[in-house]
Formats: structure tokens, C-alpha cells, sequence
């Protein structure tokens, strides 16, 4: 059968906060079966254990946080995006401040902790959620309208336009589509940095945001072109970043989908929105599980190869 995944051993790591500024150290543990990936903020007395679960984001302005109890954990996406990648299923995440460490940006840091641990299958099957019918939200009119759908599709691909009206972001392609029976995510979606325009920077810092953004962990533009002197990583990075994104905020319900993902200029709010509605249809999806390898869809196959081979 496809089997439950977690870490080998404790791994740590320190970095900063994007949005905070906050210095903050992580901690990966290994997890039992059945677990989920859950969050502890360690600063706290009592520990406060915040689960990985949809119906637990309690703000999604520039991040997705996890919030229970008073304790906040912020940024998650980029971290539950890796978990995705390399198939964990059970985690706990320990952190010693309000935000998940922003590393260089992207999921990379991340995929090298987690392999760094190692990866462990365990004795209890993975459960997928198949979506069954279309499920969709949509927000905004004409140049404004933003959406986001989940549709029936035997692996897990997606598709995503992102428009942003700068010459930097422009000149590259805003659209792209990743399907896991082809590409890999560790090569082909965990490099792909977040981005941000200097013009904003003074108003998300007013509102308590963007104050640990720098070079070295986003890709900066300001009016007309990008300051990074490194350049892209993808020819395609601002919408891979976007579909990066994608993969950790509906990865938050701690089993991977069994659908195809289209977004037209959606964020966190609108990836939760869309995650909420699909769990609310009880005829919208299904749960599964799978024998063998040959039962299991040719994505997840190829990425059990690909990516999850080392244990």
C-alpha cells in the first residue's frame, strides 16, 4: 500500500521572520501515524499545539496563519508546500516565535531540512481526498474578478495566471501549469521564490508586515525592473512562486488532493476559501486509499520515485 510518511530525526534550523522581523528557531520532530503536521509554539507556557486543518487559518493578509488559543503561527505555506513535495504526512513543527522562518524565499530550504532527517514510511496507509465535481469561488468583477476552482483529475496538476501590471513581472510568462505525473517539485516548483515591489514596502511595514524582506529572501522590484542581482531562477518564477503557494495553503488540510487546481490572480484567502467549500460538499470529494502502486495514480507514483525515494 501507499504508506503514511514522516522524518527519521530532529532536525533544526534558525532564520527570520519575512513579515516580523523576528528571529525564530524551527524544530522538525517525527510524528506518529495518523498525527497530521502540527504546529507548537514552544514559547508558550503551556506549549500551544496548533493543528495543520483548514478550518484553523484565522488570517490569510500576506500569509497564511494558523491560529488557536491566542497563539499564532504565521507564513506556513512555504514549509507545508515541502511537506507536500516529499510526501510527509505526520510532522510536528516546534517554533520559538509567531512566524515560520522565510529562508531564501522559497520552499528549498525547507525540501533540504526535511532530507536532511530523512524520510520514514510508517505502517498505516496515506489518504488522499479525490474530488469528485467542480468546486469554485470567485470574487470581483472585470479586471478585479479573481477565482479559483478544484475539478476531478486523477493525480494532482495545476494552473495558474497571475497579472500584475509591472514591466519586471510582464516580461516573463504569467502563466503556467505543473502536472506531477511530468515535472518534479524539488527541480521544477521549490526554487521559485516569493516577490514584493519596493513602492509597497513602507506601507506593509506600517501595518506590521514585510519587516524582515530583504534580497536574500524575495525577489525586490522596484518601478521598472528587478534588483536582485542573481536574476530569476525560473523564467517563469513570479507564477511558480504563486503555484508554490497553492500547493502549501491547500496542503493545510493535511492530506494531498486528487484534483486539478485553476487560478486565475487568487491568494491565501481565496486557496482557503476554495479548501472550506470543497470540505463543506460531502458529495464534492471522497476518501482514498491505495493497495498497491499500481492502483495509485501515475503522479504519485512517478514522485514516490522521483522525490520520496530515499528513507
Amino acid at each position: 500500500m501507499l504508506k503514511q510518511r514522516t522524518i527519521k530525526q530532529v532536525v533544526r534550523t534558525t532564520g527570520v521572520g519575512v513579515h516580523s522581523g523576528t528571529k525564530v528557531e524551527l524544530t522538525l520532530r517525527p510524528a506518529p501515524p495518523g498525527a497530521g503536521i502540527t504546529f507548537r509554539r514552544v514559547d508558550y507556557d503551556p506549549v500551544v499545539a496548533i493543528p495543520s486543518a483548514a478550518d484553523v487559518v484565522g488570517e490569510t493578509r500576506m500569509a497564511t496563519v494558523l491560529i488557536k488559543d491566542g497563539a499564532r503561527v504565521s507564513t506556513v505555506e512555504h514549509l507545508m508546500s515541502a511537506c507536500y513535495g516529499l510526501g510527509i504526512d505526520n510532522l510536528v513543527v516546534d517554533v520559538t516565535a509567531e512566524e515560520i522562518p522565510i529562508m531564501d524565499g522559497s520552499a528549498a530550504s525547507f525540501v533540504f531540512l526535511l532530507q536532511q532527517a530523512g524520510l520514514e514510511e510508517q505502517d498505516a496507509p496515506k489518504r488522499f481526498i479525490r474530488v469528485l465535481k467542480d468546486v469554485e469561488i470567485r470574487q470581483g468583477e472585470g479586471k478585479n474578478e479573481k477565482w479559483a476552482r478544484l475539478s476531478p483529475y486523477d493525480g494532482f496538476k495545476l494552473d495558474f495566471f497571475i497579472e500584475f501590471n509591472h514591466p519586471a513581472v510582464d516580461g516573463t510568462m504569467q502563466r503556467a501549469t505543473v502536472d506531477f505525473s511530468e515535472v518534479s517539485y524539488v527541480h521544477d516548483v521549490a526554487r521559485a521564490r516569493t516577490f514584493g515591489f519596493m513602492q509597497d514596502v513602507e506601507t506593509l511595514r506600517g501595518l506590521g508586515l514585510a519587516r524582515g524582506g530583504s534580497l536574500e529572501n524575495a525577489i525586490v522590484m522596484d518601478e521598472y525592473r528587478i534588483l536582485n542581482a542573481d536574476g530569476l531562477r525560473y523564467e517563469d518564477e513570479f507564477v511558480r512562486h504563486k503555484i508554490l503557494d497553492a500547493i502549501g495553503d491547500l496542503y493545510i488540510v493535511g492530506h494531498p488532493l486528487l484534483a486539478s487546481y485553476t487560478a486565475h490572480k487568487s491568494g491565501h484567502a481565496l486557496n482557503n476559501e476554495l479548501l472550506r467549500k470543497l470540505l463543506a460538499q460531502t458529495d464534492a470529494y471522497e476518501w482514498v486509499e491505495f493497495d498497491s502502486l499500481g492502483d495509485a495514480p501515475p503522479s504519485y507514483v512517478r514522485q514516490m520515485s522521483r522525490e520520496w525515494a530515499e528513507v
